[in-house]
Formats: structure tokens, sequence, C-alpha cells
């Protein structure tokens, strides 16, 4: 007998079933031995649930797929006009996507529905700072600290814009409580949750590690000074001999590691 198997729903599996097992009584007779069914293996349902727009866009944004990600924060943003929440993430997702202008009014636009949120008065200092509008940007990462003044990524930013405004002084102090919150805010990505931007790009880079290897230093940090004292050196910084009389360095200038930083070498010197 040639078997047929034919893929039913539940309810009609158990029908066929009870069907089949009368026929093969009738067709063995009664006195024959009851024959055990067999049932089939039910088959394995495994429900997903559907992500929500928010999450879908969130997970276009891990994967770097902005254009995908502002499509569902817009539409977001016209289901919920008075969300900040969306307003600074479509704004993020602009952002990343170089549109600076939409960006900035999304940003704004989130400061409008809710004055305390720190994030998109933060993300607005970006803006400015990727403008080199640095002078705006110092007030904008000022009014974050002003609302938020727990979050070291904030006076990261204040301390960059600072240095780039060429205020040293000021981001050398910005720099100290940045890293007096986190002391290992530089050596890791600080976004909370991709709603707060950073811009760590500067100019001059040689003098920018070396400020990091001061803040460090009075914070009696020997092993990040001497990170940042190493890089500045190779970034060809031409000033490290002034450590040797700023009072900052004090707790590290007598490191053997340290004299070996400010050693000058060979190629640093080239025969004329």
């Amino acid at each position: 007998m040639t078997r047929i198997s034919v893929a039913f729903p539940a309810g009609v599996l158990l029908l066929s079933l009870s069907i089949s097992t009368a026929a093969q009584s009738l067709v063995d007779g009664p006195g024959s031995a009851p024959v055990a069914p067999r049932v089939p293996q039910s088959p394995v349902i495994v429900v997903r649930p559907e992500l929500s727009d928010e999450q879908m866009a969130d997970l276009y944004m891990a994967r770097k797929e902005y254009r995908e990600a502002s499509q569902l924060y817009k539409r977001l943003v016209d289901q919920n006009p008075q969300n900040a929440v969306y307003f600074n993430k479509l704004g993020i997702a602009m952002h990343q996507q170089t549109v600076l202008g939409q960006a900035l009014k999304c940003y704004e636009r989130a400061t409008k529905l809710d004055p305390t949120y720190a994030d998109a008065q933060n993300n607005i200092g970006t803006i400015y700072y990727q403008r080199k509008k640095y002078g705006k940007a110092i007030k904008a990462y000022q009014k974050a600290i002003a609302i938020r003044n727990d979050m070291p990524v904030l006076y990261s930013n204040l301390a960059y814009a600072y240095f780039e405004d060429k205020k040293y002084e000021q981001a050398i102090g910005s720099f100290r409580q940045a890293l007096a919150m986190d002391p290992q805010l530089f050596e890791r990505n600080s976004s909370r949750n991709g709603s707060i931007l950073q811009d760590r790009s500067v100019g001059d880079r040689g003098k920018f590690y070396f400020l990091l290897a001061k803040s460090y230093a009075e914070a009696g940090n020997l092993e990040r000074c001497l990170i940042y004292l190493r890089k500045a050196k190779d970034e060809g910084y031409k000033q490290l001999a002034a450590i040797k009389e700023d009072p900052s360095f004090a707790a590290v200038i007598k490191s053997p590691a340290v004299q070996e930083v400010l050693t000058p070498r060979p190629e640093d010197n080239p025969q004329i």
C-alpha cells in the first residue's frame, strides 16, 4: 500500500486520526488486537514579537543605516509631536547624514518641548562645534551642564570646545572635571544609549594630547599621563621639556618612564 502524507491543521489531523483508527478496526475484524495509531510530531512554532517603530529605528541606527532610521523617526515625530526624545533621535539620524541644518532644528525642537533635556542641548553644541563656531558650542555645553552636572561627557565636550577656541586653561579645568568623574573617559565611547553625541576632532593633536597628559598628571594617574605624553611626542609636540618646571607634573616628573619620554630621539634633532 502506498502512503500519501498530507499536512492539515491540527483540528483536521485529529479528525483524520479517529477516522483512520475506525477504518483499521473494520479491516482487521472485531477480534483483532488494537493497533496503536502513529501520532505525528507537531511542528515547532516560534513566535517572534514584532518590533515597534522606535525599536526598528534604533536597530537601523545601530547598523548605521541612518536614512532608514530617519524615515521611521520622522513617522514617530509626526505621530507624537510632543515627544522630545523622538525629535532628538531624529536629529541624530539627520546629523549622521551630515544634514546639520535639519538636525539642529530637531534638537532645538526637543529642547523647547523639554527644557530639562540635557542630551538635546548637548547635541546643539556638537552642531556648532562641527561648524567651528566654538563660542556658541561652549554656551550650549554650559547650558547642558547647568541642567545635568553629573555627566562627564558634557565636561569633555566643553573641554574640546575650549581647546579649539584656544582657551587652554579652561580646557584643562573641564578635562579635570571630566576625568574626576570618569578616569577612563577618553579610552572609550561615552555616548549614552545613542542619545548624546561627542565630537573628538581637534586641530593641534600634539598640544591636545599634552593637555590630556597634564590633566592625568594632576590627577596622579601616571599610567595615562605617560600614554598621552608619548602621543604628544609622536605628534611632534615641541614643548615637552617645559613639564620640568610645570607644577602640574610634580607628582610624576621623577618617574624613569617620564624621563625617558623627555629624552630627545635622534630623529628629533637631525644633523644638518
